[in-house]
């Protein structure tokens, strides 16, 4: 069925140029409609002059002229809904197409109607699981993925087995189960058959073993294999390590070491940078969970020093705290300045200042090497992480007096009211702080899918400091994570569900 709708007779439009200056109709057989729920009135406003003045017809209320219903943040079904409701009398077989903002954006772009991709509709999703499992998006950043994962003994067993090729060195296969694993975790319901599972992207042979078993016998062999194998263990203990990799931690285990008092047995032997020294002294710390409230009272810490030196300093906490994560492993930090460039300088101080009230256990400085590259404009457009940035660990005190949706903060023991934690602290210049935000807000996986999906459909190259168009050979600008999203032509996912 053509997703382009059929020519109709409709009311003559206006062909020469119009009382205010806009171009006049070039698409005559083309109606827009924008839905002002949720867009906001302002932003329909804006977007309704823009298509005007490109030659689009685009009609102040809903009516039978219109071709083409376009909304942001709402699904199908609410659109549907809407529309219901509205009085407008259309004929049999005349409804329009509903279409969400990326097909309106390249529009924009290329100044004409573009093609109408799959991609571009509003699905009017039905009540069953199947109808559901039939619409997931093929690249993990076009889903919406929440905290809450309905197949987590599935995707599990899937990270399970992920880990485990990445011990090996296999990343492409690991990789394969992250994708799959993913595409579960964005589900809105339980997994229950093999038929659901067929209609989902992302799904090799072997993860489909792996799911199919435990649909049958409630758990994967292969799976309970793998994490009772001693080199398993010993690998994901030792990766557990501040400082310590794949490579560093297999070598250890082919030297005979299991558990982290051989490490501290054997630390002249080993010869430990000083990361891994520090790391292995406050591993019982560092591997406890971390807190929202502690990652905020990190956060205030950092702000206050900060604006000692800097007035108007912004501090950001990103990572999974911003997704909405209530603990996590480390804290993740953007400092910026709304001036460009005040920004530089500030962190060496703000770290020295933490240093003479005794807050900092262990840091390494990165200088900013973001011009350094010699791509175009002297930019980086690799995938490379170049802001000036502070691999910390903290010492939190005053825990005791502390609390957590009301019970005490974390402490590692009794006697002492402090923890060690993992902060890294990233400063940016405010022209690439949409671009910061969005690469440390992740998760990780969201993050590389859309990367994925600039480089593979956008013929654009995007990382944490800009986006780049290969094909216009141009940096593209932003003030704000919705105006990436919109560059890319995709609908604006919110950080609570970016968890892919």
């Amino acid at each position: 069925m053509s997703l382009v709708p059929q020519k109709r007779s409709r009311p003559s439009l206006p062909v020469g140029p119009t009382r205010d200056g806009m171009e006049s109709t070039k698409f005559p057989d083309i109606g827009l409609f924008l839905v002002e729920r949720k867009m906001g009135s302002s932003r329909r406003s804006f977007l309704t002059a823009l298509a005007r003045r490109k030659g689009f017809c685009v009609e102040e209320a809903y009516s039978e002229r219109v071709t083409h219903v376009i909304a942001e943040h709402n699904s199908g079904a609410e659109v549907m809904q809407w529309l219901v409701g509205q009085p407008a009398k259309r004929e049999e077989g005349r409804s329009p197409i509903l279409l969400h903002i990326s097909w309106f954006t390249e529009c924009m772009a290329a100044g004409e109607p573009v093609k109408i991709e799959p991609r571009h509709l509003l699905e009017v999703q039905m009540h069953s699981d199947v109808a559901v499992s039939s619409l997931v998006a093929t690249y993990g950043c076009l889903r919406r993925t929440p905290l809450t994962n309905r197949n987590h003994v599935f995707t599990d067993a899937l990270e399970t087995l992920a880990k485990e090729a990445a011990f090996c060195g296999s990343e492409g296969r690991s990789l394969a189960f992250i994708r799959a694993a993913s595409v579960l975790r964005s589900l809105p319901s339980t997994l229950t058959t093999m038929e659901e599972l067929s209609r989902m992207p992302g799904f090799g042979e072997h993860s489909k073993r792996v799911v199919q078993e435990i649909l049958e016998d409630g758990s994967s062999a292969e799976v309970e294999r793998v994490t009772q194998e001693e080199r398993y263990q010993t690998m994901k203990l030792f990766t557990n390590i501040f400082g310590v990799g794949i490579k560093t931690a297999n070598k250890w285990y082919q030297e005979g070491l299991r558990s982290i008092g051989d490490l501290r047995n054997s630390q002249k032997k080993l010869k430990l940078t000083k990361q891994q020294e520090t790391g292995l002294q406050h591993y019982e710390d560092l591997t406890m969970p971390v807190s929202h409230t502690e990652a905020d009272l990190i956060a205030k810490m950092v702000e206050e020093v900060a604006h000692r030196f800097l007035p108007g300093t912004i501090i950001t906490l990103a990572g999974g705290f911003r997704r909405g994560k209530l603990s996590g492993h480390d804290v993740d930090i953007l400092i910026t300045h709304p001036q460009e460039g005040r920004e530089e300088g500030l962190l060496s101080k703000v770290i020295s200042q933490l240093q003479s009230q005794g807050l900092i256990l262990y840091h390494s400085l990165k200088r900013n090497s973001y011009y350094d590259a010699s791509s175009p404009g002297g930019k980086s457009t690799s995938s490379m992480d170049h802001f000036e940035g502070s691999f910390s660990i903290f010492k939190l005190k005053g825990l005791s007096q502390s609390r957590d949706n009301g019970a005490r903060v974390h402490s590692t023991d009794s006697g002492r009211d402090w923890k060690a934690v993992r902060v890294d602290l990233v400063v940016t210049p405010i022209s690439q702080y949409p671009f910061a935000l969005l690469g440390w807000t992740g998760s990780k996986h969201f993050e590389r899918e859309l990367r994925r999906f600039s480089s593979h459909e956008k013929k654009m190259v995007l990382n944490s400091h800009a986006l780049y168009d290969t094909v216009q050979q141009t940096f593209l600008a932003a003030t704000s994570e919705e105006d990436i999203f919109m560059h890319l032509g995709l609908e604006y996912i919110p950080p609570s569900d970016r968890n892919a």
